[in-house]
This record gives C-alpha cells, sequence and structure tokens, in this order.
C-alpha cells in the first residue's frame, strides 16, 4: 500500500514547525511497512489533487496567507472537490483560516477558498496558551499549543473538541477547530501530530480506507512514550493548584 501525501507551500506556510507534521505521517507510515509519497507545491506549481491522498496546509502570517489564498483562487473548485470527495486534509491555523470565506485582518479583507462555512476576523489580542481539547473522534484528549489573532465563528459545522484548557476558536465559545467530512481544521500547533500520534492515525486510517476500502486498517504501534507525554500535559492542565500559579504568573 502507499499514500500519497501533498503538503501545500512549505516554502510560505511552515510558521510553526509543519514539517513536523508531514514527518509523523511518514514515520507512522513506514513503521508500519506502507510506502509515504511526499510532494511539496511550491509557490506556483499545479496541483493534481486526484493524485493525493492527504493534503496538509499549515500556517503562516497575514501576507503570506494572502500570496497563498491568490495562489489557491484558480483552483479552489479542484479543492472543493477533492474535500467533498472525502479527501482528508489537515489544515493548521493559517491553513484554517484559509479554508474559510474569508479572513479579515486590521488592514484588509482576505478572500478565502470556501471550502468551510466559516469566518474569521482579527482581534489585536492574540490567544497563547497550552491547549487541551476532549474530541468526540479519540478515547484520549488532543494537546498542543495554540497563537493566533484571528477569532474563527463556525457556524453550523462540527468543532475539532471541546477546550477543558486554552481558548480555542473565538476565546469565548469553549470550542476549537472543525471537522468536516475528512477535514480537521485546527489552531494547534506543536507540531500537532507528533503530539497527538492518535489525529495522525485517524487521518492516515481514513486516507487508506478511501483509497483501499473499508478493510484497510493500521496495525497499532507501541505508542507508551508518546502517551505517557500527552498525559503529563493533560494532567498539568487538570492541576487547580499549577492553573493558579500560572494565573497569578500572568497577571504580575
Amino acid at each position: 500500500m502507499k499514500l500519497t501525501i501533498g503538503h501545500l507551500y512549505p516554502d510560505l506556510l511552515n510558521l510553526y514547525g509543519d514539517r513536523g507534521n508531514i514527518q509523523c505521517f511518514r514515520k507512522r507510515l513506514e513503521w508500519r511497512g506502507i510506502e509515504a509519497e511526499v510532494i511539496p507545491f511550491l509557490s506556483g506549481d499545479e496541483i493534481d489533487f486526484t493524485k493525493l491522498d492527504i493534503v496538509l496546509l499549515g500556517g503562516g502570517s497575514d501576507r503570506e496567507q494572502e500570496l497563498v489564498c491568490g495562489f489557491l483562487q484558480d483552483i479552489k473548485d479542484d479543492f472543493k472537490n477533492y474535500v467533498e470527495d472525502g479527501g482528508v486534509v489537515l489544515a493548521v491555523c493559517g491553513g484554517y483560516q484559509l479554508l474559510g470565506k474569508y479572513y479579515k485582518t486590521d488592514k484588509k479583507t482576505i478572500e478565502g477558498l470556501g471550502v468551510l462555512n466559516i469566518t474569521t476576523d482579527w482581534e489585536p489580542e492574540r490567544l497563547i496558551r497550552d491547549i487541551v481539547l476532549e474530541s468526540p473522534l479519540f478515547d484520549r484528549p488532543v494537546v498542543g499549543f495554540e497563537n493566533h489573532g484571528g477569532r474563527t465563528e463556525i457556524g453550523e459545522h462540527e468543532p475539532f473538541g471541546k477546550v477543558t484548557y486554552g481558548f480555542g476558536n473565538t476565546g469565548k465559545s469553549g470550542y476549537e477547530g472543525v471537522v468536516y467530512k475528512n477535514v480537521i481544521a485546527t489552531y494547534l500547533h506543536g507540531p500537532l501530530l507528533p503530539k497527538n500520534p492518535h489525529v495522525c492515525d485517524y487521518l492516515l486510517e481514513r486516507a487508506l480506507k478511501r483509497k483501499y476500502g473499508e478493510d484497510a486498517v493500521l496495525e497499532p504501534l507501541p505508542d507508551e512514550m508518546e502517551q505517557k507525554a500527552n498525559d503529563y500535559i493533560v494532567e498539568r492542565y487538570n492541576d487547580k493548584k499549577y492553573i493558579l500559579k500560572e494565573t497569578i504568573k500572568r497577571h504580575t
């Protein structure tokens, strides 16, 4: 078996180490004896979504997001068709915002791809914090780091998870990210997948089933160390004394 992973514009959208997500995809396939082909698509490259099994759209500054959105406008219908056909997408931070209708900065409105029915408005106070989610997709929490000025309204879309610690989409809604078909769109950095191998395997298995049928499954890997790291973060932010200490530190 083989999966082809398209990394869109790593020359522009790699602000928070999104290559780590690509490396996680690749290694967790290779450890199972599954071939992984990674294709980086740089500025101006043609993209044939019909040949891709997974797409990663990472994060960048407002300037880079505007450039990328310009490149993608000509192929946004192909991107939409890929998503509607069950194509697997991981969109992180700026990539998450680009999938929506628009991203309004302090100076202009950047037209999005319209793949998701979401909107994002910039606010001067950035939401910066470790974050912990409970997601209905998984039996263990999702952890990461968020750093965003955008406030994303997701409308009727299903959120990626409920925030148990951190800010999330708006800092007020109590929810983070979006799940739509085989798309996960999120503000979580870390990178996300090395911190959460269960999320990586979920996306890989969705891609395998789409390509090879429902009988395609992933063999479990020995993730004890990764799970211990995940548990440590979750336990830290369940500790009320630790949270109180951190709150006092931020306000002194």
